[in-house]
Order: C-alpha cells, then structure tokens, then sequence
C-alpha cells in the first residue's frame, strides 16, 4: 500500500564535506539525491556512504550505494521537494545557473553555503522558487574514500518560513539538530564572525582543538573579530552566535588565558582532536579559500562605512599569499601572526593620523 506521506527528496547541489555528511544523515529518512564530482562520488558509488558523529545511537551511519541518487548533473532538481546548495561560496553563480532551468515553482532551496549573501546571490538567480538562506555550525572532515565525520557540534539553523516545515521535521527525524530562526541575517553575521578562525587556523596548519588553545592565535582571531563586531554594528547588525556569551564579548574571551579561555567557552573546544576548517582543506588540495566572504567581506564593508579592518586587510593578504605558495606555504606560529597582525594595524593607525594632518588621502 502506498504510504500517505511519501518520503521528501532532497537534492544536495555541491555535494562535499557538508553535503555528502547531510544527505547521509536524512538518507534512511529521505529520497536523497547527491550532486558533486566524480571523485566524490566514485567511492560512494563502489562501498557507499558512511557518516559520523560523536554521540547517539546513530553515531556511525552506513547508506548503501543504491539507497542514493548519485549524479555530476543537476537535471534531478527536477524532482526535488527540496535543494539544498553545499557549494563554496565562490561556486554559487555557476551552479545555480547549472541547476536554475530544472526548478519547479513549488520547490524548496535552502543556501547552508558560508557568507553572508549566497541566498541572495541564489535569489536573484532564479525564477519562482522559494528561496532562504541556512546556517550549518559544524565542521566535517572527509576521514576516508567514503566515509565523512562531524567534528564539531551546534544546530543548524534555518530562516523561518512555511517551506522549510517538512524539511525541519525530516531534519528532526534523521537527528540533525535544527531550529527555525526569524532573525537569519543576525545568525549568518554571528557565523561569519566564528568562521574568521578559519584563516587563523589553516595559516597555522594545526589542528582546530590545538589552535583553538593556542592564546597567541586566538589574540589574532580576536583583532578580527574586534574589527568585525565594529564594522557589523555601523551597519546596524547584532550578531547571533551559538554560544553563551554575547558576540560583543567574544573577543574578550578569546584574549583570555588558557585556563578562563577553557571554563568560558567549552563549545568552542569540544571538536575533534584532529579537526580542520575547510580553508585548511581548500589550503592543502591547492584549491581558491573563502577568505574573502570572511575577513574579505569584513574588509569591504569597513570600506563602504568609512572605516578601516587592517587586522583582517592583512589576513587576507597572508591567505592568498598561502594560497599562490601551494606546499611550499609558510606556517605561522602564534606569536609571529600576532605580531604581524598589530604591525598592520599600527600602520593603518600611522597613516590614518597622516591623512588627518595632511587633510590628503594616503
């Protein structure tokens, strides 16, 4: 007998880390269909998926091949209920263009990229279709051919709106932590802010946990995040962040001793012993980052407000010079990316008080 409420089917568009990791998790509760490259794809094909997280009766996932559709096209948005867009940030023009002509009106796509306006970017893309921007907290790592692992924890969150019911409920049901929000934007700055790490940590080349408690290279995360929170705040923002303190405070705490640092933000630290961000990932396959929807981003909206983020100016630099260097790229230890960072900002100061006297720009 048919079932009343047939399965949702999802399509994940950029199918890596993040997509191949939630279209594992709603598989046994989902039609899910995985959109990405070949090299992706071809191992899941020959053992399936494997997903893991640390905690719950389904901490370790196993989806056969053949309960996914797995495609390098995006012809199956077709017939999605749902689509979820996983690609970097720098991807989202072309692969809405890809998959924009095979929506029907009454789908659903959710943008879970890293930025603060992918979902725009989608929006003004496509014609008809329901379109909302999302937030995954967590971090990924592809751990074997086929087999990817949550690092991290938080709960995803989605911007409010009727569409996005079934697929919150499918969410419950596969134990993906989920909560609607009515104040995305705030929760995509307060992303955006965390994710300034990101840099920090793949210049260091250490480990998450190790950089996370390392003072020297959160005191760089800080002065970025410093410069953030002013910037946000000008343009009439108020960061969400997942965590139980204020976004205002958090470069506070992340000036903080070891051992404060440890007893105030214990979800900060509670990841994998080897866990990376993606820009470490990006780093190390010789792939673009997305330093420029983090500090990139921070840096050019400092600009259009008449003010100056050289803390993040400088981290933008030092990610494309690591990026242009491929192996031969310089690992910076705390103490030198600290002193680097306040050197950039001493100078933006010096030249700032130049201008002043002068009246000229510099």
């Amino acid at each position: 007998m048919t079932s009343p409420n047939p399965p949702l089917r999802i399509t994940v568009i950029g199918a890596g880390v993040i997509g191949c990791y939630l279209g594992g998790r709603l598989a046994r509760h989902a039609d899910v269909t995985l959109v990405g490259r070949p090299h992706v794809l071809d191992p899941i094909r020959a053992v399936g998926l494997t997903v893991e997280s640390g905690d719950g009766e389904d901490a370790r996932l196993h989806i056969p091949a053949d309960a996914l559709t797995l495609a390098t096209g995006p012809e199956s948005v077709r017939r999605s209920d749902v689509v979820l867009v996983c690609t970097k940030a720098g991807q989202t023009a072309a692969a809405t263009a890809e998959f924009s002509p095979y929506l029907r009106p009454d789908t659903l796509v959710v943008g879970l990229q890293n930025g603060l306006h992918s979902a725009d970017l989608i929006r003004e893309l496509v014609d008809r279709t329901t379109v909302i921007p999302g937030v995954v907290p967590f971090n990924v790592a592809r751990t074997g051919p086929a087999t990817y692992r949550r690092t991290s924890t938080g709960v995803i969150r989605l911007a409010e709106h009727p569409m996005a019911v079934p697929l919150i409920r499918t969410m419950a049901a596969a134990e993906l932590p989920v909560r609607p929000t009515d104040d995305i934007q705030a929760v995509l700055h307060g992303k955006v802010l965390l994710n300034l790490n990101n840099a920090v940590q793949a210049l260091s080349g250490l480990p998450l946990r190790t950089e996370l408690l390392d003072r020297d290279l959160r005191r760089c995360v800080a002065l970025c995040q410093a410069e953030a929170n002013r910037v946000f705040t000008a343009a009439g923002v108020v960061p969400r962040v997942p965590l139980a303190i204020p976004a205002g405070a958090l470069p506070v705490v992340m000036r903080l001793p070891n051992p404060l640092f440890r007893r105030l933000a214990r979800a900060a630290v509670r990841v994998d012993a080897d866990g990376t961000s993606s820009m470490t990932d990006d780093l190390v396959r010789g792939r673009p980052t997305e330093v420029e929807y983090l500090q990139g981003k921070v840096v050019k909206m400092a600009r259009t407000l008449g003010l100056e983020a050289p803390a993040c100016a400088r981290m933008v630099e030092l990610v494309h010079e690591a990026e242009a260097a491929g192996e031969d790229r310089r690992q910076w230890t705390g103490r030198e990316l600290l002193t680097e960072l306040q050197r950039a900002r001493r100078r933006a100061r010096r030249l700032a008080r130049i201008q002043q006297m002068t009246g000229q720009p510099t």
